[in-house]
């Protein structure tokens, strides 16, 4: 039967189609790279349903324990309860207890789609190529990682700590990779070992996902001389042998980021005796973590801000100290970094200096593609497309600069992949709003009922005992504290009028998804409008008062209409639901609050 819908059906479907709060994700998700449920995991870690809340997690990524424990959780920036009462959820730390908790093989979802026969190269096993890798294999596709070093994660390995990251909860996240397929070359230098080209030759598709691991030092007088290192090479010594051959007693970083704080925790538990961070900014302008800075406080490493390293003093072919100038700016007028510096001088002893001012990629694509200076690859920002076709860039090599943002963009690259193996454009009917982070629309206003409540925090190892040790010195949250920090949720949605409603929940998620798919159809089932048994409690529960009841029955007159004068509904069907609902011992009609 064709209907022809009246104008007033259109406008109230429009209306709510485009501004139904039910559509609306949470602040969290939104915000979040991935776009993981946060909200849905944290409901069913306060109802006790932890495996629940881990394939809640894996939904979306593969590294519930490592980002729990590492991710900078931009999710908790845009939490309502920090913007309301300055103390967010402690999602990450909820995400990290659930894994710790429950994750296990078993739940792991390790199905993947027929073989297509395309195959995909994949350089770098670090977050970036880790997604990109999952994503592909599910879908059917053959992949290899190619990764230079001996182990997997990239930087997520030799970048951090293992105090911060185990060894042991890396390698098993990462065991998911070869539980689907996925080919790992270990120990290959693309570039050196293999060219871009010829692995373009071999393969269907290239994705580049090699993280910076190139550390940057500025050029200062006399750092030609041994006991000046840079924080990659540090780290990564660091990773794999708990010491460094460059390290001495009297270290000094250079930095004011959370890699600095990393090179100082490890220095002191490298054996070091003393250890001083120097920085451009002032302490309330540092970019770390304030986490960071009070770890590193606590454990004892020293703090000299608004200085800038000016030449280096060195005795016997080692350096021996430091001359610094004071840093009156660190921020030009225009907003770029271009350190302004005072005639104030200062020295420092030290035996050992490490660099911990940027990192950048390595070229390996041998002149065939761009780069900036920063070692960046330029690529399409949407689709991650290189000039060479079949030739896609993911995480750092395209502008990451966290690990959930890494993992965003190997996800985007593998989009961009898998609709270029079966020649469908890179950009036809893409949503790359939905890609990245977005900021949600969601503006229900919080129930009278709610009381600020303080954020629980995990128990830490204390600081004289944990800088003799790279053991893990955050224990996570346990058992009580994990459940009230996740009661502490807001539980930012809007399913008011679903929670009233028996019959909604028949035919949709939400009043705007089901005029989204009508508008966008043109038609509608006519048993949904006959559905309605004109209550109104949807609108009396609404925060914008929509008026579902007056776009059903004028759908019913429509219906009518194009029938000739009679229902279009056989039998007595929509008055047995009528009847089902108004005479159940959950028909009620009320106002939301009052009981």
């Amino acid at each position: 039967m064709s209907v022809q819908f009246t104008g007033k059906v259109l406008t109230i479907a429009t209306e709510i189609a485009n501004n139904c709060q039910g559509l609306e994700a949470p602040f969290c998700q939104a915000e979040c790279p991935m776009h993981t449920d946060a909200m849905g995991y944290v409901q069913l870690i306060r109802e006790g349903k932890f495996d629940a809340a881990v394939q809640k997690i894996r939904e979306k990524l593969f590294l519930p324990g490592t980002l729990g424990r590492i991710c900078a959780h931009p999710c908790e920036k845009v939490c309502r309860r920090e913007a309301e009462y300055g103390q967010s959820i402690s999602i990450a730390a909820l995400k990290r207890y659930a894994a710790d908790k429950a994750d296990r093989e078993e739940l792991w979802d390790t199905t993947f789609g027929h073989a297509t026969g395309k195959t995909v190269a994949i350089v770098g096993s670090g977050p970036a190529g880790a997604q990109a890798a999952i994503d592909l294999r599910k879908e059917g596709h053959r992949v290899t990682i190619f990764e230079r070093l001996p182990v997997l994660g990239g930087m997520l390995r030799v970048g951090i700590p293992a105090y911060r990251l185990p060894h042991a909860v890396l390698d098993f996240e990462y065991g998911y990779l070869d539980k689907l397929g996925v080919e790992i070359r270990r120990g290959v230098e693309v570039g050196k070992d293999i060219a871009i080209a010829h692995l373009r030759e071999q393969y269907d598709a290239v994705i580049l996902a090699h993280g910076a691991h190139i550390g940057m030092m500025p050029r200062v007088n006399g750092s030609d001389v041994a006991g000046i290192t840079n924080a990659v090479e540090f780290l990564r010594e660091i990773a794999f042998k708990r010491q460094s051959n460059v390290l001495g007693e009297n270290v000094i970083v250079i930095g004011g980021g959370d890699v600095a704080m990393d090179c100082a925790r490890s220095a002191l538990r490298g054996g070091a005796k003393q250890v001083r961070l120097i920085c451009l900014e002032k302490e309330c302008d540092l970019p770390a973590s304030k986490h960071e800075q009070e770890s590193a406080a606590a454990e004892g490493v020293l703090f000299t801000f608004g200085w800038c390293v000016d030449d280096f003093l060195s005795t016997d072919g080692r350096v021996s100290g430091i001359r610094m100038k004071n840093c009156l700016a660190v921020i030009d007028e225009t907003g770029r970094f271009n350190p302004r510096l005072g005639g104030d001088t200062h020295e420092l002893q030290c035996d050992t200096v490490i660099f911990a001012t940027g990192q950048r990629v390595a070229d390996i694509a041998d002149g065939m593609l761009k780069q900036t200076s920063g070692g960046r690859y330029l690529v399409d920002k949407d689709t991650l497309a290189t000039d060479v076709p079949g030739v896609f860039v993911a995480g750092d090599a395209a502008g990451s600069t966290i690990a959930i943002e890494a993992m965003a963009l190997g996800r985007k690259s593998a989009i961009s992949v898998s609709r270029y193996l079966q020649g469908i454009g890179l950009t036809e009917g893409r949503n790359f709003a939905l890609e990245n982070s977005y900021k949600s629309k969601f503006e229900v206003p919080l129930p009278p009922d709610v009381v600020d409540l303080k954020r629980h925090h995990p128990n830490i190892m204390p600081a004289e005992r944990r800088i003799q040790t790279f053991d893990e010195c955050d224990l996570g949250l346990d058992d009580t504290t994990a459940f009230k920090e996740a009661s502490r949720c807001l539980e930012c949605e809007c399913k008011d009028c679903m929670t009233e409603c028996l019959m909604l929940n028949d035919f949709t998620h939400c009043p705007g998804e089901l005029f989204s798919v009508f508008l966008a159809k043109g038609s509608i089932e006519a048993i949904v409008p006959y559905s309605c048994n004109m209550c109104n409690q949807c609108t009396l529960v609404c925060p914008k008062e929509y008026k579902l009841a007056d776009a059903f029955a004028g759908m019913r007159k429509d219906f009518v209409k194009a029938n000739k004068g009679k229902s279009p509904i056989k039998g007595h069907g929509a008055i047995d639901i009528h009847q089902r609902l108004s005479f159940s011992r959950a028909f009620t009609i009320r106002r939301k609050g009052r009981k």
